[in-house]
């Protein structure tokens, strides 16, 4: 990460013995402090409802970090220093005679950060207290997703927000949009005329979107039983990605430009209503088999889970954009739980060329692919076609990879996690990397009809074994246009 310098502020963190700050928040922000880039006046409030000692909290929130930095990275001086700038504070987040003791702590003229790592629920009623006690005037609020269930529930809670807060001081969080490789996308695209020139439906077959997780429910069946895959990973991780991938050049690299040409590409979906439904869309849920080589339940016999619920755990779809860009232009989006691999990438795949004189039995492997990782190792390779090695090879062809792998490219750097980018755009009061409430509007709307036309064909999630790519329909989903999915095995 580079060196850079940010104005003191203080972080108010709510929710702050939460697993999401005890994981993710903390480290992020130790990190930057490790770097040194964090202002030597930052001070940072741990808010929360739990009852105890202050010292009793820091020691939690010690012992925590000691377990979620990598031991190579905990370094005694900077943790010192980051411990230093942390101050416990009791709040009951709904009552407003608790926020005092918070604007006692803020100077005058300080810049405060507000990080909602609460249920989106409290949001209207902390943003209320905040104003309540005369801290709305120079506040950023960072929200947590999910913003609500649906189209409705979303437009409630960004309304409680907007009665306080202008749009230019919400953050809203996305934390794929943090990640190194995400933000590669934009120079990728937009300073190589290798690839902008090829960008459109005249050089690109289709496009694939792939974020598998190994996990199951880990414990979290409450809320997942009520979001589903489609509301807890397309709504917001896959449609972005599929924004970034699919927008036109932005005007300029502010924040507006680049979410103006977001908006553009989540209005320009196609609805999947009908018999789309059935040929466009699979919904699955895992049954019990094997992950790693050890038995693993079913989603429905997860602990505390509802033996009848219809919650899907797996989707794949197929997406088009109706513009001049992606005329024709399938996007194939897929996400699940209990999938063999942790595993998050985009694949572009190229048109072959209109004049072939190769080996006819070669035609089928004549293909560029364009290959981004995000997880589990960060990189982008293309894959393009060379001529085997060898004098009795002749002019046979061979695909091999033109590889920029991130650890490896850059061995003395550290990549950062996806919260320490965002966290220090937040205190540098940069929104490109966060999500603007039409953004949200649009694509819970088109996920909202998605959920309407499941609901009205009453088609249950089709069974798929835990460690396994998915339904079967989910092959014959992109079989069914003469493609398949990128690297299943």
């Amino acid at each position: 990460m580079p060196s850079t310098s940010v104005e003191p502020c203080t972080f108010a963190l709510f929710g702050a013995l939460g697993d999401l700050a005890l994981r993710k928040l903390f480290p992020a922000l130790y990190q930057l402090d490790r770097a040194q880039l964090l202002h030597d006046d930052t001070r940072i409030l741990a808010l929360a409802r739990e009852a105890g000692t202050p010292e009793q909290h820091l020691a939690n929130i010690e012992e925590h970090l000691r377990l979620y930095v990598a031991k190579a990275q905990v370094e005694e001086e900077p943790l010192r220093r980051f411990l230093a700038r942390l101050s416990y504070v009791h709040v009951d987040f709904m009552k407003a005679e608790d926020y005092a003791q918070l604007a006692e702590r803020v100077g005058a003229s300080e810049q405060l950060i507000a990080y909602f790592a609460t249920p989106a629920a409290v949001y209207g009623g902390i943003c209320e207290n905040l104003a309540k006690v005369g801290l709305a005037d120079r506040i950023r609020v960072v929200l947590e997703k999910p913003i609500g269930h649906d189209l409705a529930s979303s437009r409630r809670v960004n309304d409680a927000v907007a009665q306080y807060f202008p749009e230019n001081r919400i953050y809203r969080i996305d934390h794929y949009l943090g990640k190194e490789t995400v933000q590669n996308l934009i120079a990728l695209r937009f300073a190589n005329s290798l690839f902008e020139t090829q960008w459109n439906q005249n050089y690109i077959s289709h496009v694939e979107i792939t974020v598998a997780e190994e996990v199951g429910i880990e414990g979290r069946w409450g809320y997942f039983d009520q979001a589903g895959q489609l509301r807890d990973m397309i709504q917001n991780h896959l449609l972005q990605l599929l924004c970034l991938i699919a927008m036109d050049p932005p005007a300029e690299l502010s924040a507006d430009s680049i979410r103006d040409e977001k908006v553009k590409v989540l209005k320009a979906l196609a609805p999947i209503s009908g018999e789309g439904l059935a040929t466009q869309v699979v919904r699955g849920q895992y049954i019990a088999g094997y992950s790693r080589g050890k038995a693993v339940p079913g989603y429905l016999e997860e602990e505390n889970s509802n033996t009848q619920s219809d919650t899907e755990t797996f989707v794949a779809l197929r997406a088009d954009i109706r513009n001049w860009r992606w005329a024709g232009v399938p996007f194939y989006l897929r996400t699940g739980k209990r999938m063999p691999q942790k595993l998050s990438q985009i694949v572009i795949h190229f048109k072959e060329p209109q004049h072939y004189i190769f080996a006819p039995e070669q035609r089928l492997q004549i293909s560029n692919k364009l290959i981004i990782r995000l997880q589990p190792d960060e990189g982008i390779s293309l894959r393009v076609m060379t001529k085997d090695q060898g004098l009795d090879k002749g002019m046979q062809l061979r695909s091999g990879p033109l590889q920029l792998n991130f650890s490896d490219t850059y061995r003395s750097a550290r990549i950062p996690d996806a919260y320490e980018r965002l966290l220090l755009e937040v205190m540098q009061g940069n929104q490109n990397l966060f999500v603007r409430k039409d953004e949200i509007e649009y694509a819970w709307k088109w996920c909202d009809q998605l959920i309407a036309g499941w609901k009205k064909s009453g088609d249950a999630p089709k069974p798929y074994a835990a460690g396994s790519w998915g339904p079967m329909s989910s092959i014959a989903l992109i079989t069914r246009d003469g493609r398949s999915w990128y690297g299943d095995i």
